[in-house]
């Protein structure tokens, strides 16, 4: 029976990543970016200014929400910077060469647009109970968006997205960290299991703001470990990097097949493990964040600009990083994948220590992920099938870890493909149709800024600051 359900996974996997999805998802991100003005360029500077730049300053806010801007994106990036930015990457680079790299950086350029598109649309369609409480995400875009009539496709992104926490949230997660453990701890894969339930429940039955305080405090102290450690590694062997950007460019477009330590890697291949792996890290096109963004305290537009950021650093900075130290390393040749080609690469780097800061990300960044991801699966399954089915998923979810822990890495990460895939899909259609109200969110942002502007710089007695 499990060998059948493999094999129809496998098929499945093919549907979903062929051509077709690829194009759609490619796409949506284009599209996107073209009726945004290509603003994620354009804009850089802008958004930074509006996010990170005002992060320190007391300012009141009268929007609604349940936690901070900040919290919202640190509980997003909580979900996205995890295994794929190690594992991932590494896995994509393995089987799909170093040219895979390359087409991770362009779906992550075209997904800071679709990534604001989401978090934009998650705020200003959430959902207010009487009490106050705060649901948001796909379904309810579709749902208040585009009409009662494509409900059903609401409750089917629902549905695919509870399941799917259970592969890209969970068991990846869990098996990650549990290999991890085992390869420079001897701690064996049940324990982990077993520990990994126990903390992932003390937080998770807090709800979303004990799961914002605590991703708060580990994302950001843990990314920069990762970035400086990686950067250590970078000037070490400052003299292999130009050599490892020119693997990445000749490995995007290369037709032929690979030799050394990786397979058969053709720009097919390339093509489809450097989406596959990137839509993995940093989740643009899944629709997943708006659950999360939804719950800020923060304009729609406003919190799309961290939506940005968070592709931006996911993958053009944390994978970049991962995938450099790889290939200036020259690990790739001995035929390693997953983590522990990345825990090679960053020892090889780093005697003595760099294998530690591995281990370390990987556990933290696992635990950080396993936590939003079960808010995700069940604001989902809340939707589809209302409230008294929290609990129950919480306790179902928890109890996957373990599953994961103990299972096949291979196996693990194939499933985990052809669920995002097809959570995907719905809202891609989504985000297309209502490109028209980002662009007005867009325009109307824009104005209520310069104006906002144009007052305190007549109050200050100064020109006014160009946008």
């Amino acid at each position: 029976m499990i060998h059948e359900l493999l094999v129809f996974n496998d098929w499945l996997n093919g549907i979903v990543w062929g051509p077709p999805f690829m194009i759609l998802l490619v796409g949506t991100g284009l599209y996107l970016t073209i009726r945004l003005g290509f603003f994620q360029f354009t804009h850089l500077r802008y958004a930074w200014r509006r996010t990170f730049g005002v992060m320190f300053r007391r300012r009141a806010s009268h929007e609604i929400g349940s936690i901070s801007a900040f919290q919202a994106v640190t509980s997003a990036m909580a979900a996205t910077i995890g295994v794929g930015n190690i594992a991932g990457v590494a896995t994509a680079i393995a089987l799909g060469g170093p040219g895979a790299v390359f087409w991770m950086w362009m779906v992550a350029l075209v997904g800071m647009a679709t990534k604001l598109g989401e978090a934009t649309l998650g705020v200003k369609y959430r959902h207010v109970d009487s009490d106050g409480r705060i649901s948001g995400g796909v379904f309810y875009y579709i749902e208040n968006g585009l009409g009662k009539r494509w409900k059903w496709m609401a409750l089917l992104y629902a549905f695919l997205a509870g399941l799917a926490a259970f592969g890209i949230g969970n068991m990846v997660q869990a098996n990650t960290m549990a290999h991890a453990l085992e390869t420079g701890m001897g701690i064996p894969n049940w324990v982990t299991g077993i520990v990994v339930m126990i903390l992932v429940g003390l937080v998770t039955l807090g709800g979303i703001k004990r799961i914002a305080v605590t991703a708060e405090r580990i994302v950001p102290t843990m990314a920069l470990i990762y970035v400086i450690g990686a950067i250590g590694v970078l000037v070490s062997f400052y003299d292999q990097i130009p050599a490892a950007f020119g693997q990445i460019f000749a490995g995007a477009f290369s037709t032929s097949s690979a030799v050394g330590g990786f397979a058969g890697a053709t720009m097919a291949m390339a093509v489809r493990y450097g989406i596959a792996r990137g839509i993995f890290s940093n989740e643009a096109g899944l629709g997943s964040a708006s659950i999360v963004h939804a719950q800020a305290r923060n304009k729609p537009y406003a919190q799309g600009l961290w939506g940005m950021w968070e592709v931006f650093i996911d993958t053009l900075v944390v994978c970049t990083m991962t995938a450099l130290v790889i290939l200036v390393t020259g690990v790739i040749q001995t035929g390693q994948t997953g983590a522990e080609l990345t825990s090679s690469a960053f020892a090889s780097g780093l005697p003595g220590f760099g294998g530690w800061i591995v281990l370390i990300a990987i556990v933290l960044f696992s635990y950080s992920t396993m936590l939003t991801w079960n808010f995700y699966g069940e604001k989902s399954w809340e939707y589809a099938f209302g409230p008294k089915v929290v609990t129950p998923y919480r306790l179902i979810f928890i109890a996957f870890l373990f599953l994961g822990a103990i299972g096949g890495l291979t196996t693990v990460w194939d499933i985990s493909d052809t669920l995002n895939g097809l959570m995907a899909a719905p809202n891609l259609i989504a985000l297309l149709l209502l490109a028209g109200v980002l662009v007005k969110e867009k325009v109307q942002y824009m104005k209520e800024e310069r104006e906002a502007e144009a007052r305190k710089q007549a109050d200050e007695g100064g020109p006014p600051e160009g946008s």
